[in-house]
């Protein structure tokens, strides 16, 4: 049985109402102050220019509880803008502070600017990386973790200890001279190596008590590469993936891809020695590998024997593990009833896009595009240009809903979307890479994938009851991959490929998320600080 979309919204209004009656007291504030400075690194054991937060490398965790108010006050000391977005954070009705170029003004040299952002109705684990001119590649990332609050039940037992574990590819070079080849047109040459937590090979060490278990955090915040995961001789029992509480599967290893969080549980039930944990690319010709140390606190015994080995090429072996990754119907989410209340299988679909990554030249230099449109930034933020009602910046439905053929151009592409529409996306890819994207200011149901092309009648192997309800999604090589999404977030969202020379190159796009009714209910104004470049230059925001 489907249900009426706008029999649909009602309730959704009606739930949202009571949870803000029954929320009294006024949320939590944490506050946090940044100075973002280049520094020396030497995390493949040559020196680097890297970007420091408060002087680390990788920048410090940020801890949050449900709802928390986050105040990030950022100074940026280098000798060129710097903005810093936070992956998975969905900024409810508050696309301003994104933190990608075309939602917000990018940090001035010598400037701050104090991002301002709620943890509406999240948990779960999450990462903030730096946005432009592929300062990615230097640095600037850091974890996210959003606890529940303490009266909403959480499906495992408190784990004796909880890890951040940032992995990801890594080049040698300067972030700079990655970038003048990107400009140039160029491709980048495959990575040097894979970094855990900013360090190379035996560089990271975790340790843990004989018995007890620890949850660990691992996000990929490489550049291009999935990456496989694992530890020698312990299993993964998988709780968490971007915010929603899953079916508790056993792993020995886990496919991450670029851009992917995940949580899991490791008990420590070996002889009291040191183990291997290790990662390696996926896909790759050339197999990168690194190690860390998982070390328990009465150790007799150093790391010994072969890291353990793990799936290379194998993209059934990845497939599957992906289609076995599913949400926990019974468990709390951010709120105290069941994330399977939410039946997502039941909603008519409003609209299908059909998104096709592709490669080409244009004008002579290497480009990406989405449904041949190579996306190029405006001269002024999108979001401003959109607020400000400034022309000639972007024209909404500057890229179609479905692939055209067209040989591949540049544009500052903008799709347009209904707010409370509930819509199918298709990402279909025709290369032989994987590719990863991802939707700031939203979760999405990952409904199904498989390999060859999609056709309606591929809807008849849908999840349409437990799907995992996450912010990136692979689309592995020649296949695709579908998701709903309820636009129930209004803004101006970055939808892109998290490989980041072709997101630098252009494939990515904005969803514009659209409601006539200008009302606080929908969307927040714009901030009082916010930042004004471009053609917005010299207005006004708001009164103080």
């Amino acid at each position: 049985m489907q249900l009426n979309l706008a029999y649909f919204w009602r309730l959704w209004a009606i739930n949202i109402l009571l949870y803000a009656i029954v929320s009294i007291a006024e949320d939590p504030y944490r506050f946090f102050d940044w100075n973002i400075t280049y520094g020396d690194i030497y995390p493949l054991g040559v020196r680097q220019q890297g970007i420091l937060i408060n002087g680390q490398f990788p920048g410090p965790d940020i801890y949050s509880v449900t709802n928390d108010n986050l105040i990030i006050n950022v100074h940026n000391s280098l000798p060129e803008p710097f903005l810093i977005s936070w992956n998975g954070i969905q900024q409810r009705r508050n696309s301003y502070e994104d933190g990608v170029y075309g939602t917000t003004c990018p940090i001035p040299p010598g400037k701050n600017f104090t991002y301002i952002m709620q943890v509406k109705d999240q948990i779960g684990s999450f990462f903030y990386f730096p946005s432009l001119a592929f300062h990615k590649a230097a640095g600037g990332f850091g974890g996210i973790r959003i606890l529940s609050r303490p009266l909403i039940p959480v499906p495992f037992p408190e784990p004796a200890g909880d890890y951040t574990i940032l992995i990801g590819d890594w080049y040698k070079a300067n972030h700079t001279r990655l970038k003048a080849i990107l400009d140039r047109g160029k491709k980048l040459r495959f990575p040097d190596g894979i970094l855990i937590n900013g360090r190379g090979p035996n560089g990271a060490s975790f340790t843990v008590e004989k018995g007890k278990t620890y949850r660990l955090r691992i996000s990929n915040v490489g550049l291009q590469n999935s990456l496989n995961f694992r530890i020698q001789g312990h299993k993964m029992k998988l709780v968490e993936v971007e915010g929603t509480h899953t079916l508790q599967t056993t792993f020995s290893s886990l496919d991450v891809h670029v851009g992917q969080s995940y949580s899991v549980l490791v008990t420590a039930d070996q002889s009291a020695q040191d183990y291997y944990i290790a990662v390696t690319s996926r896909f790759t010709t050339q197999v990168l590998n690194t190690t860390a140390i998982l070390h328990y606190s009465n150790s007799a015994k150093p790391v010994s024997g072969p890291p353990p080995g793990g799936p290379t090429t194998e993209i059934d072996w990845s497939l599957n593990q992906a289609r076995a990754i599913r949400t926990n119907l019974t468990a709390s989410g951010p709120r105290p009833n069941p994330q399977g209340s939410y039946h997502y299988g039941m909603i008519n679909i409003s609209r299908t896009i059909k998104l096709v990554n592709s490669a080409a030249q244009v004008n002579g230099k290497q480009r990406y595009a989405v449904n041949s449109v190579s996306f190029i930034p405006g001269d002024t933020p999108l979001k401003l240009a959109d607020y400000f009602k400034i022309g000639g910046v972007f024209r909404v439905g500057s890229i179609a809903d479905n692939p055209t053929g067209a040989r591949m151009y540049l544009d500052t592409s903008v799709m347009g979307a209904d707010f409370r529409a509930f819509v199918e996306v298709v990402f279909e890819n025709h290369e032989s890479i994987i590719q990863s994207w991802h939707l700031d200011g939203y979760s999405f149901f990952v409904v199904g994938m498989d390999g060859g092309l999609w056709t309606t009648a591929s809807r008849k192997q849908y999840n349409l009851r437990d799907a995992i309800s996450r912010c990136t999604t692979q689309v592995y090589p020649r296949s695709w991959t579908a998701v709903y999404i309820a636009l129930d977030n209004v803004g101006m969202w970055n939808l892109r490929t998290e490989f980041w020379g072709r997101q630098y190159l252009g494939q990515q796009f904005y969803l514009r998320v659209y409601s006539p009714v200008e009302s606080i209910r929908d969307e927040y104004p714009i901030p009082k600080n916010a930042l004004l470049c471009g053609r917005a230059s010299g207005r006004s925001t708001r009164p103080i």
